[in-house]
């Protein structure tokens, strides 16, 4: 049997300490927690930062690198630093070298890193060795060269080469969230499906059982199956929530692609253990002839300045997507003719914020609110580009009247200036596998002693 403790879905996202002392009790043989994913947008990727903040991730960090010694196991995280990049595993490497500086210890530390080298693809890219995915954009090779970032996210086989080190603990760059968890159970010989499948699930922590925000669960994998536990005397594993996992961040609720295979839990059978724990098994693992991993990249696409209005006249609350089209239509009339620009060169998007912001068209709720927000988003080729015409949209949004007949209205900004520079732009655009002809073709490992 292989025993697997999860602290948390995310370093950053915080973890019930009670409950990892419970797991480090259960005598694990490898503790794995992700540190990020795409969900929070192409910027991090793109700057090759964290979302999160470095104070909670040193502490967070501090209390599994305290874990990883009373257990005495190796410690990995996959996708460091939200993104995964180079640069985001050599951060999280400097934040491990100030906590062994203070704690006096001595590790051995294995970097997997991900990065690509743009022109490595270019290349790639001319040969047709890249495949692109369903809905993937289309690429160019001036568009790969524009990325800042490019990543390969590894499977199971490069986290297992950084755990053959003898490494205490491993950071990795960009992984599949289920790499770091099913490694070691596939290594030691047991079910390939059951290492995925259980990976899968406990690749959020507890969000696979009832008390989600406790963080903590241990994962057992053995020949047949695995079996989940849930850390947190709060927190239970049942049938259901176990199984609805699998239509986490999934398109498939069966089916799950990996680097060489694929997962097939169709014929998976769930069973309470007790009140706490769910046992699986039946999960297949169906290898596929060639080895893909997949590839993102991010880069600018433009600047950004972004204005919030506020309208509670119930006139204009109730008339709020008429008010904005003329605003839309009158400044970007005003923008191509005093900056001589043409309609491709910018964009001015509104936004209304508690009424269909979020679904647009497809928002089937008509309930009218007391107020709304409008969110001017303005982007341009240039920063100094976006504000100035950010600066145009400002009159338009504090004062421009339904129709021209009426008096002229004032509305209120929640601040001045109003504007808000995001500065650059960043949007995905890979979503493509390249074939290797070695699992560790496309990444590279370094050993570091502290």
């Amino acid at each position: 049997m292989t025993r697997v403790l999860i602290p948390s879905g995310a370093l950053g996202l915080g973890y019930d300490k009670a409950a990892l002392e419970r797991g480090i009790a259960a005598g694990p043989d490898i503790i794995a927690i992700d540190g990020g994913s795409t969900d929070s947008g192409p910027y991090y990727l793109g700057t090759g930062t964290s979302k999160y903040s470095r104070t909670s991730t040193k502490l967070e960090w501090q209390g599994l690198m305290e874990a990883r010694r009373k257990a005495g196991v190796p410690l990995v995280i996959g996708t460091a630093g939200t993104c995964g990049a180079d640069s985001a595993v050599d951060w999280l490497l400097e934040i491990t070298k100030e906590i062994a500086a203070e704690t006096g210890e001595s590790l051995k530390i294995a970097l997997l890193k991900c990065g690509k080298d743009a022109a490595d693809l270019v290349t790639a890219f001319q040969e047709n060795r890249l495949s692109p995915l369903e809905a993937a954009p289309e690429i160019s090779a001036d568009i790969i060269a524009g990325c800042t970032n490019i990543v390969a996210l590894a499977g199971a086989e490069q986290i297992l080469i950084a755990l053959n080190t003898g490494a205490d603990i491993v950071i990795a760059g960009r992984t599949t969230d289920t790499a770091i968890i099913s490694a070691l159970p596939i290594a030691r010989g047991e079910d390939v499906g059951a290492a995925w499948h259980g990976a899968k699930v406990g690749e959020c922590g507890a969000l696979c059982a009832t008390d989600p925000q406790t963080g903590v669960v241990l994962i057992d994998f053995d020949k047949s199956g695995f079996t989940v536990t849930p850390m947190a005397a709060s927190s239970k594993a049942t049938p259901e929530t176990v199984s609805a996992h699998m239509l986490y961040e999934n398109s498939d609720p069966f089916i799950l692609y990996e680097p060489g295979g694929y997962l097939d839990v169709s014929e998976a059978k769930y069973t309470a253990v007790d009140d706490h724990s769910v046992r699986v098994t039946g999960s297949k693992w169906v290898p596929d002839e060639r080895y893909c991993v997949k590839l993102e990249g991010a880069m600018v696409a433009g600047y950004r300045v972004v204005s919030l209005a506020l309208l509670r006249d119930p006139r204009y609350v109730e008339n709020a997507e008429n008010w904005c089209a003329d605003i839309i239509q009158k400044c970007r009339s005003k923008v191509a003719n005093r900056l001589g620009l043409n309609p491709e060169d910018f964009e001015i998007e509104l936004r209304i914020i508690g009424k269909n912001a979020t679904l647009g068209t497809l928002e089937p709720s008509n309930t009218q609110a007391p107020e709304l927000g409008v969110l001017g988003i303005v982007t341009a080729q240039t920063e100094a580009l976006a504000m100035e015409i950010a600066k145009m949209l400002n009159p338009y949004l504090l004062h421009h009247p339904l129709t021209p007949e009426e008096e002229q209205p004032t509305f209120a900004f929640p601040f001045s200036p109003p504007e808000m520079n995001i500065h650059k732009l960043y949007v995905f655009c890979m979503h493509h596998v390249l074939q290797l002809a070695d699992p560790m073709e496309a990444f590279r490992l370094e050993v570091v002693e502290v």
